[in-house]
């Protein structure tokens, strides 16, 4: 094939220049995904793949979140749970009491001073039903005649619908039915002993409705922790950079750069030819 020789047009150099413009971008392609260590770090870089990572992108950020829920749901339950558990060992000393005023060793005075102390532990349970707050929400009733302590809702998953509701008894004196009880004789000490024990039981019943609530919450937070972690990899194998082959192809751009620029040079001296002709 021959040479031809025109001053208006370097097809070689303008060839060369082309493809020296190609490398380059890659180049440039090479040295992002290098540097940030993603594969893909625009729509650009690979429509597909961009469009599936950010899915998973929001899946990962919603099952982060659901399990930041659960676990300001474990701890708001985890409130109610202790100031029943306290309310739980104020019981356990009023049955005590009735049952040491039912004897009939007790004198007036004695009985009397058994009712006090009865009628204290009494009123220390209105105030924890009342006091017992998470996020200045009432837990437990917040007045000494509620009889809901609070009915909640926690978004525990990533997706519309994936709920947990939970309904708190309210925890005082006349939800627990032992309002107006007294131990000041023994025959009122009698039928507090009653009383008093069927409080324990139904108090027995709401903490173990909110223990199973916690054990789920629990177990729902090692489920989206697991499921987040699985994404996440899959994610990653998608838009992370491959640094081995990567750095392979960035070697081999460079070179192809350097030898482009030889080149390009090399080719815009074909004019001086012809005028070596001319001359």
């Amino acid at each position: 094939m021959g040479m031809s020789f025109s001053v208006n047009n370097n097809a070689s150099a303008s060839n060369i220049l082309s493809n020296l413009d190609y490398v380059q971008n890659q180049l440039q392609t090479s040295y992002q995904q290098l540097s940030s260590g993603n594969r893909i770090n625009s729509a650009a870089d690979d429509p597909a793949g961009y469009a599936i990572s950010q899915q998973m992108t929001s899946q990962v950020n919603g099952l982060n979140q659901a399990t930041q829920n659960a676990q300001n749901a474990v701890s708001l339950l985890q409130t109610a749970s202790g100031a029943m558990n306290q309310v739980m060992n104020i019981l356990q000393t009023m049955n005590t009491l009735a049952v040491e005023a039912s004897n009939g060793t007790q004198t007036t005075t004695d009985l009397n001073n058994l009712q006090q102390e009865f009628t204290a532990l009494g009123n220390q349970i209105n105030n924890i039903g009342t006091q017992t707050q998470f996020n200045t929400m009432s837990l437990l009733g917040g007045s000494s005649t509620a009889t809901v302590g609070g009915s909640f809702t926690f978004q525990v998953g990533s997706q519309e619908g994936q709920t947990l509701s939970l309904t708190i008894n309210a925890v005082n004196l006349s939800a627990l039915g032992i309002s107006g009880t007294a131990i000041s004789s023994q025959a009122s000490a009698q039928a507090a002993i009653f009383a008093v024990q069927a409080a324990i039981t139904r108090l027995s019943a709401y903490q173990a409705n909110v223990g199973a609530v916690e054990d789920q919450l629990n177990y729902t937070i090692s489920n989206l922790q697991n499921s987040a972690e699985n994404l996440q990899n899959a994610d990653s194998t998608i838009t992370n950079t491959n640094m081995a082959q990567t750095y392979t192809n960035f070697s081999q751009q460079q070179v192809l750069n350097q030898v482009g620029i030889a080149m390009l040079s090399q080719a815009q001296q074909q004019p001086d030819a012809i005028l070596k002709l001319l001359s």
